[in-house]
């Protein structure tokens, strides 16, 4: 079983004058982007094709409206942590205006949420809970770019397509007992407490999950611009 490493990435250290120059700028500068992230969830990717491998993200969220918010995702909530992807969480109402063969890309989060293992590291229960209601209904789109469970010090490779998992047995049990042990929660008492909430109106979606079947981003060479060059050629992810 793969699990995450902490490889040093690899540079010279920050120097002083690095660390004086972000000071003066961020005293200038606005990050209104960055402000509105306003949460900070706990989860599990597996990639797409290999369900071994499995990651535990960290998303840093905010809002574009009632129906999507964005995620940064780093390997750990700590200072040093390496963003390693990005997801787009979108409401039942938005993926269903999706076309079939976009749908295959995304991910329910229904189990995650009742099952528990997606939570909110120090934020009491019943807070997480109100929000929780809410992203049970939703679906999810992640890329990885840093493949971590490799061990590698620089973010190598194609963009890796992400799910979750989607009932039991699926997760590694030393991964969520680490989980528990880190941020002191019980994930069995809180899957009792959520028992009551509710996924998507019309269930979740057959396309969703890869429909089922295992998604590899690749990347390949196809002609292009014939027209002008019979030789060119364009690289594209498939």
């Amino acid at each position: 079983m793969n699990m995450s490493t902490q490889a040093e990435v690899p540079g010279e250290a920050t120097t002083t004058g690095t660390s004086l120059l972000e000071t003066a700028t961020s005293a200038i500068q606005g990050f209104h982007p960055l402000g509105k992230i306003h949460q900070h969830l706990c989860a599990f990717h597996f990639y797409s094709y290999d369900m071994s491998r499995q990651v535990e993200a960290h998303h840093f969220c905010g809002c574009q409206n009632e129906e999507m918010r964005q995620c940064l995702i780093y390997d750990s909530p700590n200072a040093d942590a390496r963003l390693i992807g990005l997801e787009y969480i979108i409401s039942e109402n938005l993926f269903l205006t999706l076309p079939d063969e976009e749908k295959r890309l995304w991910h329910s989060h229904l189990y995650e949420v009742k099952s528990g293992i997606l939570f909110l590291p120090g934020v009491p229960g019943p807070i997480q809970r109100q929000d929780l209601e809410k992203v049970c209904k939703t679906y999810g789109k992640v890329y990885h770019f840093w493949q971590i469970d490799k061990g590698d010090s620089l973010p190598l490779g194609e963009p890796q397509l992400m799910m979750a998992v989607t009932r039991d047995g699926q997760m590694y049990q030393d991964l969520l007992k680490s989980v528990e042990q880190r941020f002191g929660i019980e994930l069995e008492k809180e899957r009792k407490n959520r028992e009551y909430m509710t996924g998507p109106q019309h269930g979740i979606h057959p396309l969703a999950n890869g429909g089922g079947k295992g998604i590899k981003t690749v990347l390949r060479e196809v002609p292009c611009c014939a027209d002008a060059n019979p030789d060119a050629t364009a690289r594209i992810f498939v």
